[in-house]
Parts: structure tokens; sequence; C-alpha cells
């Protein structure tokens, strides 16, 4: 089989949830640059792709990737939308690596976008019944006391903590490293390189370029992490806040998959090789401990270990779903969510996965190449993941 490997790999910036510079941005249009800038950053012409696929959550249904591809020329490509939830961007670059591995395609684009800000608000009429459910979501799976699907910070972020006995002081710490992490590689312009520059336009008309992550919180510290109330006093010892959660945001990311051929063929250098991928089903009430099993089960697949791993991605949907699986697998922590993640640069929920994969491939390519992993849960009971090999490490 051919390899499938990544020729360009982009975001945006992430924006804060309706109060920030992309509050007015919709979806199509965040979807339209980011698969347009990772076309042009790939070196290769909008004809020379095969299909383009972004993950959508949040957004009511359609196919914001066939938007996309008409929206930028590429009206000969079809283009699918997916949902797995918060792995679904990674779960299409991986569904765009299969292509490519199975001969079906030689050149994908793939991705994700959220827009929390511009989601449309959905009805829902109970059957049997003239009842109209407003501002509806669709449910991850069926609601139980010990695993609402409508409240993650219980479902995810609070029976990950039970389960590994992470404490509350435990969540803070790690939500405050992300936030410093994340300031600190704002600071040193390591995203410069993944980041692509939008120009925004205001509500008063005027145009702003949007290209730092304006979620992570420069003064954010353990004195004041600390002092935020529970979610849910009314539970004994819950410790779940907002300040140890991820944030509610906008942005979009996409990469460019190839066969090694084309890349050959064409002069194109790889940033990294998708290795192996991976997701699993555990029972929804065990939905943050998921990465816990995707991981070693990605590694299998790719015929390593947890020992070869030179940094990883655990997407921070709670602090303490990051605390129980760097614990329970052992890992480094210091190698793990480097320059921040869900609790300081956000959640921008369809797009996280592939923001993941973008910002390993920058990151590690600085650092002389290696492997990475990129993990997350997702809702309903999920979790996946992904091995990348960026080259230029002697191993």
């Amino acid at each position: 089989m051919p390899d499938a490997v990544l020729v360009s790999a982009c975001r945006t910036a992430i924006g804060t949830f309706r109060k920030g510079t992309l509050a007015d941005t919709s979806a199509f249009d965040l979807a339209s640059a980011i698969v347009e800038a990772a076309v042009k950053r790939s070196g290769l012409a909008a004809g020379d792709v095969d299909d383009l696929i972004l993950g959508e959550v949040m957004y009511g249904g359609g196919d914001v990737a066939r938007h996309a591809a008409v929206t930028t020329g590429m009206t000969e490509v079809p283009g699918f939308a997916l949902n797995r939830h918060c792995a679904s961007g990674l779960t299409a670059v991986a569904t765009a690596a299969a292509s490519i591995r199975a001969g079906m395609d030689d050149v994908v684009v793939a991705g994700g976008v959220e827009s929390r800000s511009t989601a449309p608000r959905l009805s829902f009429r109970v059957p049997g019944t003239t009842d109209v459910v407003e501002d509806w979501m669709s449910p991850s799976h069926p609601d139980r006391p010990d695993a609402p699907n409508k409240d993650m910070s219980i479902t995810v972020g609070w029976t990950a903590a039970q389960a590994a006995g992470v404490t509350r002081e435990e969540m803070d710490a790690w939500a405050l490293r992300s936030h410093q992490r994340a300031i600190r590689a704002v600071d040193e312009g390591r995203f410069a390189d993944e980041i692509v520059p939008l120009q925004v336009r205001r509500l008063d008309g005027t145009t702003t370029v949007f290209e730092v992550d304006e979620h992570p919180r420069r003064t954010t510290t353990a004195e004041k992490l600390a002092a935020l109330a529970p979610l849910h006093p009314e539970i004994p010892g819950f410790s779940i806040t907002a300040g140890n959660s991820s944030g509610i945001n906008d942005a979009a990311a996409a990469v460019t998959v190839v066969s090694d051929r084309v890349a050959t063929e064409r002069g194109l250098t790889p940033l990294a090789i998708v290795r192996s991928w991976a997701s699993v089903g555990v029972d929804p009430a065990e939905t943050g401990l998921a990465p816990v099993k995707a991981i070693p089960k990605a590694l299998r697949r790719a015929g390593l270990t947890l020992g070869d791993v030179d940094l990883f991605e655990i997407n921070e949907a709670f602090a303490s779903m990051c605390v129980a699986t760097t614990r329970m697998l052992d890992i480094d922590e210091e190698i793990v969510n480097v320059s921040g993640s869900g609790c300081s640069l956000g959640h921008p929920v369809a797009a996280t996965g592939a923001r993941m994969v973008t910002t390993l491939v920058h990151e590690l390519g600085r650092r002389g190449g290696g492997i990475a992993v990129a993990a997350m849960c997702a809702g309903g009971g999920m979790g996946s993941a992904m091995v990348l090999e960026v080259p230029g490490a002697a191993r």
C-alpha cells in the first residue's frame, strides 16, 4: 500500500464564543478559507484534489465540505461532512489517509470546521405529542443518571476524575499549565507557521486580520482557578469548573493528504506520514477514559509502543481526563500538550482533531522530527487516536 503523507497542515486562529473575533464568521466561510489555504500551501492545484472531507458537528447537518468545494472553485470535487463528535476532525484525516492507502484517491483535503457562535438553534417535536423542544441538540447517547447526554461535565469530566482519583488541585494545576504553555507558544511565535491569517469583517463594516488565538488567558493563576465554583455544587465533592474545562470556540483546520508516489512525482516535501489510527467505543460513563484504550490500539497498529512517542496531544475536553489518561498509561506529562490544548487554546469541536494534527506536525518538525500521537475522547462513549511520523529524526 502507498503511504499517506501530509504535504500541508494549517488552521485558523481560535476564536472565543460569541464575543470573539470570529463571532460573525460562519462555518461556511471558515471552511472555504481553510480549504483554500490547505491546497495553496500543498503546492498542488485545485484540479489535483480528488475529495474533500470535513468534520462538522454543531452546525445542523448539511454538507459543509461540498459547500467549500464549490466556493473555492473545486466544483468537480464531491466533498462530504462527517460527525464523530469531538473526534470528527481527526476522523476526517484518518478517512483521507485510508482512501490514499487503499489506492482509491491520490489527493484528499481533510479537516474540520466549527462556528459555535453562529451555529443554528434547532427545535424538535417530541414524537407522539405536539410538544416542541427549543434549542435542541441531537443526543450523543441515551440519557442516563450516571452519564447524562446533555452534561459532559458529569459524563466526561467527573466520571474520569472519579475513576482515576484525580483531585481538584490536579485538575487546576493541569489547566494552569495549559494556559502558561499556550501563552508561551503564542509569544514565541510557534503557531505562526500553522495559522492562516483571516480577513474578518466586523459588524460595523471594518475589517481586521485575525491570526492570534484569543482564548488563552494571561491573567490565569492558581488562586483564580481555585476560587471558581464547581459546576454542580449539589454533587458532593464535584470539582469540575469552567476553569478546568475546555472552552467553547470557533475555528477551522485542514491538511492535504497525498500518496507518497504523488509527493515524489510532484517534488513535494512530506510534513508527516500517517502511520496508523484507531477508534474505540466504551460505556458512555467512561467517555473520558476512552483515550486510554485508543492510544495503545493505534500504537499497536503502527508497530510502536508508548516509549517510542516523542510528543502527545491529548485534547483537554476536561483537565481531569488528561490527568487520568497520563496516569493510567504512565505518560510523561512533559511531552503532552506542550503548546496548550482545550483548556487554554479552546475546543472548536469538529476542528479540534485536525488542529491537534496540525500543531503536532509543526512542533515536531521544529524539534527535528519523530513520532507523535493525537488522541481525544468523543461524546457518547468514543475515543480516537492517530500516530504520525515526522521525518528527520534519527530513530
